[in-house]
């Protein structure tokens, strides 16, 4: 670990193929924080997410993740940085054959969890945490759009993950719901989880005002405004 900082990125380039997205990144994300990433559809935050979780390799400057060395990550090592990295997309992917319980049980299992006592007990803790104990034997199709997004957050919570990385969780859903999920967001940075929400909401921001990281131009601006 880089001092305090669960995610680092110093002067680095960052490409998508041979086109330069992102150039001279320098940013930090510590232990607590709850930041916003903004910019334009096209502006890089999907590829600068893409690089913390170790979807796009550094080659210029250097960064680290989760006490992983980003520059020279070795590929068997991905699935472990990413045990540490929750990740909550707008698409809930949620598996819709199977219940809430056994899409918390799939995925223990296939990041290493054996102990059937522990995966039953690991399920109606993160379950508890986002509100859904209640709801462990529903199908997805019997829940909202919220109550499917928070099942999202209980599946990133599972593994216990230094940050959660979420690319606009609240897309698919209305005002109040979004509002809901940034709060229960927001509550899981105050116990310790760094949570990074990228998003094209400024309401949502305004309502949650915290620090912003800009894509714009090629660059990543740290400490960035809205109008």
């Amino acid at each position: 670990m880089i001092g305090n900082s669960i995610i680092k990125l110093n002067n680095v380039d960052i490409f998508q193929q041979t086109h330069l997205v992102l150039s001279n990144v320098n940013l930090h994300i510590d232990k607590g924080d709850f930041v916003w990433l903004i910019g334009q559809t096209g502006s890089g935050k999907s590829s600068l997410l893409k690089v913390m979780y170790g979807d796009l390799t550094i080659n210029t400057g250097n960064g680290h993740a989760c006490g992983y060395d980003l520059n020279h990550i070795k590929s068997k090592d991905i699935p472990f940085l990413r045990r540490k990295l929750g990740i909550v997309f707008q698409d809930f992917q949620l598996l819709t054959d199977r219940s809430v319980e056994e899409n918390l049980r799939f995925v223990m299992r296939a990041t290493g969890w054996t102990d059937k006592k522990l995966i039953a007990d690991k399920a109606l803790d993160v379950l508890e945490k986002v509100g859904l104990r209640s709801k462990l034997k529903k199908m997805p199709h019997e829940l909202s759009g919220g109550e499917q997004q928070r099942v999202v957050i209980a599946r990133a919570l599972l593994n216990d993950p230094e940050i959660i990385l979420a690319d606009e969780p609240t897309g698919n859903l209305d005002p109040d719901t979004s509002e809901e999920i940034v709060l229960l967001l927001k509550q899981i940075s105050q116990s310790g989880t760094a949570v990074l929400i990228a998003t094209h909401d400024y309401h949502i921001i305004r309502t949650f005002p915290s620090r912003i990281i800009k894509c714009e131009n090629s660059k990543v601006l740290e400490d960035a405004k809205i109008a």
